[in-house]
């Protein structure tokens, strides 16, 4: 097999394949065999005609037909090894030569994955922050544990700041409801700062069962553009005020909490776990850093629209989720956010570049460096995944597919191109 490339505009490139008559001959037994179970010859059963009594029954224009086909899927992926080259469709064949048993000649068209000429991955020059843990933080944990184990008790008095209170409230901008501004039997505790400035201290004095008008305005940074600076009105009602008791944070809390025999001992592991998570944020904020020192330091290729128009897609798929689960549509979640259809779309595109940017210098590190994966890590993955969507028959039945575990692989292998970059930088 003889391959020659050309390479066309936008990442694509033409390959041309040349087979001799020791490529075909393979090719040619194959095709006689598949057609003689095809053909029906008097005193033979369907299926059951001997090869060599067949091929004096079938046409040979259906013959090499056949042959041709099987000869270009037979060799057409490792002819694209052979020049290095990883095409991101099914190519276009055309056949331009066919000499029968001496010589088939055909092109395949199409788009590739850019060369990549990746930088020195050893010295990007990029620093991992320090984990450090402050009496704050630890503070801040101790007081989101005493909180959840406070008790609360109904009152027949004027809500104060840090009582609950239990809420409807419908938010008007020119007299009509706007969205995500309503609520019913919202539970809130007064001084959260969970709301914009002036509507829990509005609430403030007022007790179960009272109505009441708030005018607030919007800051003026606020992130829903539609929203920020704007005069508006909420509809209060107060349906219940709480009493919340707080335990005191004391060695008796610490026993109520887990294993701890006191109070330090339970500061010790809150301090412990903080610090596991914070190294876990600096690690992957370092990997991070370093893909994109990376990408800076490495020269790509064209990107073929493709991969720029999946990776846009999967987006705008993470953001259909997040909108729904809010109850919007997309629409009205991206103009929340100040956004239109069209900065979004400018938004999207830059990420999505930088997204496969950083793919394909991982995908190129893997390829260097001789990164692989052990079908054995692959088929513990694809196990651990049966486990999780154990309830879905769905997904399950998509965890058989072969394109979804190369897919999973591909992942895996990104994975550990990712960690030899971290080590490679320490």
């Amino acid at each position: 097999m003889k391959t020659k490339l050309k390479k066309l505009a936008n990442s694509r490139v033409e390959l041309t394949v040349t087979l001799e008559s020791a490529d075909l001959k393979k090719a040619s037994e194959i095709a006689l065999e598949e057609l003689s179970k095809e053909v029906r010859v008097e005193g033979f059963r369907k299926g059951k005609v001997p090869v060599e009594v067949a091929k004096k029954f079938i046409p040979e224009n259906d013959l090499n037909a056949r042959t041709m086909d099987l000869a270009v899927r037979t060799t057409v992926v490792s002819a694209f090894e052979n020049e290095k080259q990883m095409p991101l469709l099914r190519p276009e064949i055309s056949i331009t030569k066919f000499v029968p048993g001496e010589m088939l000649e055909y092109t395949a068209t199409v788009e590739v994955v850019p060369e990549v000429t990746l930088g020195d991955f050893k010295k990007l020059g990029v620093k991992r922050d320090e984990a450090k843990i402050s009496t704050k933080d630890i503070d801040g944990v101790l007081n989101n544990i005493a909180n959840s184990y406070s008790e609360k008790k109904v009152v027949k008095r004027a809500a104060k700041l840090t009582d609950e209170v239990i809420i409807d409230f419908v938010g008007k901008k020119d007299g009509v409801a706007f969205p995500g501004g309503s609520a019913d039997n919202y539970h809130l505790v007064l001084g959260s700062g969970n709301f914009i400035p002036g509507f829990e201290d509005g609430i403030v004095g007022h007790e179960s069962g009272d109505k009441f008008d708030l005018e607030l305005t919007f800051p003026k940074d606020y992130g829903v553009t539609d929203l920020a600076g704007v005069k508006t009105v909420f509809n209060i009602l107060v349906k219940q005020v709480n009493e919340v008791i707080v335990p005191k944070i004391d060695d008796a809390l610490a026993k109520k909490v887990g294993p701890f025999k006191s109070l330090n001992a339970l500061k010790e592991d809150i301090e412990k776990n903080l610090k596991l998570q914070t190294e876990e944020r600096i690690e992957e904020k370092f990997k991070d850093d370093l893909v994109k020192a990376l990408v800076k330091k490495s020269k790509i290729g064209e990107i073929p629209e493709i991969l720029i128009s999946d990776q846009m897609h999967g987006i705008r798929d993470n953001v259909e989720r997040n909108a729904k689960s809010q109850g919007l549509t997309f629409e009205e979640y991206i103009k929340r956010g100040g956004e239109t259809e069209e900065s979004w779309e400018k938004k999207a595109r830059k990420a999505a570049e930088e997204n496969v940017k950083a793919s394909l210098c991982l995908q190129t590190l893997a390829v260097n460096e001789k990164v692989t994966v052990n079908e054995k890590d692959v088929d513990a993955k694809l196990a651990e995944l049966r486990d999780v969507y154990r309830k879905s028959p769905e997904a399950l039945k998509s965890l058989k597919d072969p394109n979804v575990r190369q897919d999973i692989k591909n992942r895996m292998t990104i994975e550990a191109a990712l960690n030899l970059l971290s080590k490679s930088n320490k």
